[in-house]
């Protein structure tokens, strides 16, 4: 297999946002060309999405190797978190007018393809988010495409979760069991892992979903009123307020140095990355930083930007 063949790009899933933050179950690539994926509980294999949402926050951060964006994208189900890293100044033009619009008060509907990427921490958990490939604004006809499109595809792994439950977990009894052969690999690895769970959340938030995009009253029971496109799209006094934080920040990047670094070190952007991902500041995450290199001496930093563990 030739270099351009392993490097082919992965089908963008149509992906909500619950079930995307569900997923704790990553597959590494095997080989420098393969590609990794997020597992999530109904089967899908994500390496890249189409997902979309309202713009719910975006910050900027100025590094010594560039500007460096996240920021959050919210559909019916939840919220996705999404990123513009140093090295994509292709992008930067597009989010930093994503930006003004954002701190302007504005609020709006986009679309964004991104590539599937993940934190673990020390005790287990993971946190998911893209590395932005492309995006753009859009308006409500678009939006709407999309969420009957997500709709679809969660319906279809859901059904096809349902169908696995009374089979044996062997490619040819799923697919003898309706199990569409493009989800039977994702099924097998995630029935694995997860084991048998409620899926009404999902269908839930399918029914959510529909309702916005066809404006029908839908009722239901112990969920909250979705608002309209034009609701969800209006300016709000307060931002969405980032999860409470999940670890010592100190120990989150120490564990992420462990984990990631392969002898070159890990770069100041991922380590942020992953602190933000938990909850904290990138304030926070830039003090403590700067206080395991200087005060601590925990980690060193052998070349611009990047870090490693002092050896013992």
């Amino acid at each position: 297999m030739n270099q351009a063949t392993r490097r082919s790009r992965q089908t963008a899933i149509r992906l909500f946002a619950q079930e995307y933050m569900d997923a704790d179950l990553p597959e590494e690539g095997a080989g420098e060309y393969d590609p990794s994926f997020v597992i999530t509980k109904l089967g899908a294999k994500v390496n890249r999405a189409l997902v979309g949402g309202v713009i719910d926050r975006v910050e900027r951060r100025e590094t010594e190797s560039g500007s460096f964006y996240t920021a959050h994208l919210r559909d019916p189900t939840g919220t996705h978190r999404f990123e513009v890293a140093s090295f994509q100044p292709e992008l930067h033009a597009d989010i930093e007018e994503i930006l003004n619009r954002f701190e302007s008060g504005d609020r709006f509907l986009m679309l964004l393809v991104g590539r599937a990427r993940w934190f673990e921490t020390e005790d287990g958990g993971m946190f998911t988010s893209f590395r932005a490939e492309e995006f753009s604004i859009v308006d409500k006809d678009l939006y709407t495409h999309w969420l009957v499109e997500a709709s679809e595809a969660t319906l279809r792994r859901l059904d096809a979760y349902e169908a696995s439950m009374e089979s044996d977990l062997t490619p040819a009894a799923l697919e003898s069991a309706g199990v569409p052969s493009d989800l039977i690999d994702g099924m097998v690895l995630a029935r694995g892992h997860y084991g048998e769970f409620d899926t009404e959340n999902y269908r839930v938030g399918i029914l959510q979903s529909l309702s916005m995009a066809t404006g029908s009253d839908v009722i239901i029971e112990a969920a909250s009123p979705q608002p309209t496109l034009e609701e969800a799209t209006e300016p709000t006094e307060e931002v969405a307020q980032a999860p409470a934080p999940t670890g010592d920040v100190s120990e989150i990047l120490l564990q992420t140095i462990r984990m990631k670094d392969d002898g070159d070190g890990v770069d100041y952007d991922t380590l942020v990355h992953a602190a933000v991902m938990a909850g904290h500041s990138r304030e926070e995450a830039e003090d403590a930083i700067d206080n395991l290199r200087d005060i601590e001496g925990s980690i060193i930093e052998p070349r611009f930007s990047f870090f490693r563990l002092t050896p013992q």
